[in-house]
């Protein structure tokens, strides 16, 4: 299996560009939002920083010397909103710029959108010099929403619910195949399995950039399902966690031959190093709760969840479940076997 990790900027222990070295025969592709660009996760820097364009030339360095490694490039206009500009001529403009911009600077190869709108605006622009990607944000699960999204789309992310669903995965790789599309697969997001507040919080990251100066609310949690998996205490918490739709390292193997390249999510995590070596091994020595971005360990600190101690009948199950949580306990089991507190 080959993966597909996000770009974060170097500091003095780290680089994307090391790790794609490192691993040179394992990651096939990088995606990245570039500077100030809004999109699926927090962006790079402040439209206002002063050091906007140092950030953006220290990020064009680092991504064309991944590209001379045979690396494939992926550029994110992943934003949940794109609020009044949605289908406004200024964001065709913007888009067709920057697109112009990277492609003649980095050669991107792919472009993964949330946006029908900036799909057809690339589509049009660029043909198929540049391949369209469906974000998993778009939650595209059904032969009818591919065939919706053929005209401008090249690829889609599998909806994360189905991650676990092997025989839906295959339903949809049969229609790709008849109708010369692709289908991906994002591995380890810590989204929970149909979180009633995803598209809030996407909305809200989308905004992020627009909130800065405001009297913000405080939470106290990153994300509004830390509160709901905060109230209801740690074990419930875990095995909720457990019930998602992440694929572990150990159970790669199960989708060696429905897809050649894996995503990773790991363009926020705080150890994206750690993350592609244990999808790397095929293997994980570790707190579960780390694996994913975003991680858990924070939100039930003192509670590990040992990945060594999961049991035989949660990896004989969880990839063939029918998802009826309120009668299963297998995921609950596996989490009383496998959690220790410290």
């Amino acid at each position: 299996m080959k993966y597909s990790i996000g770009y974060q900027l170097p500091d003095e222990y780290f680089s994307t560009l090391e790790l794609c070295n490192k691993y040179v025969g394992s990651v096939s592709d990088v995606y990245f939002a570039f500077g100030s660009e809004p999109s699926g996760r927090f962006s790079l820097c402040s439209q206002n920083d002063e050091n906007i364009e140092k950030i953006e030339t220290l990020q064009l360095e680092e991504l064309k010397e991944v590209k001379r490694l045979g690396k494939t490039l992926t550029l994110l206009y992943n934003a949940n909103c794109y609020g009044e500009n949605a289908t406004s001529l200024q964001l065709q403009r913007h888009i067709t710029k920057l697109t112009g911009f990277l492609k003649r600077e980095l050669d991107i190869d792919n472009i993964t959108t949330t946006s029908p709108v900036i799909a057809k605006i690339v589509k049009k622009e660029f043909g198929d010099s540049i391949k369209i990607r469906a974000s998993v944000n778009m939650r595209v699960g059904s032969t009818f929403a591919m065939e919706q999204l053929a005209e401008n789309f090249d690829g889609y992310y599998l909806q994360k619910e189905y991650n676990r669903n092997f025989e839906q995965i295959k339903i949809l790789l049969k229609w790709c195949k008849e109708n010369g599309k692709n289908l991906h697969i994002l591995a380890n997001s810590g989204c929970m399995q149909n979180c009633a507040f995803q598209t809030f919080h996407d909305n809200l990251i989308a905004h992020s950039i627009g909130q800065e100066g405001l009297d913000n609310i405080n939470t106290g949690f990153p994300a509004p399902c830390h509160q709901y998996l905060s109230g209801i205490g740690p074990l419930k918490g875990i095995t909720k966690f457990m019930q998602s739709n992440f694929v572990r390292p150990e159970e790669v193997y199960l989708y060696e031959n429905l897809f050649s390249e894996m995503k990773l999510a790991t363009r926020m995590h705080s150890r994206p190093q750690m993350v592609l070596a244990a999808y790397v091994r095929g293997s994980f020595k570790g707190n579960l709760l780390d694996i994913t971005e975003p991680s858990y360990s924070s939100l039930f600190k003192g509670y590990v969840l040992d990945n060594t101690k999961v049991s035989e009948e949660w990896k004989n199950n969880a990839y063939y479940c029918n998802k009826n949580c309120e009668t299963c306990k297998v995921c609950e089991n596996a989490v009383k076997n496998a959690v220790f507190k410290y």
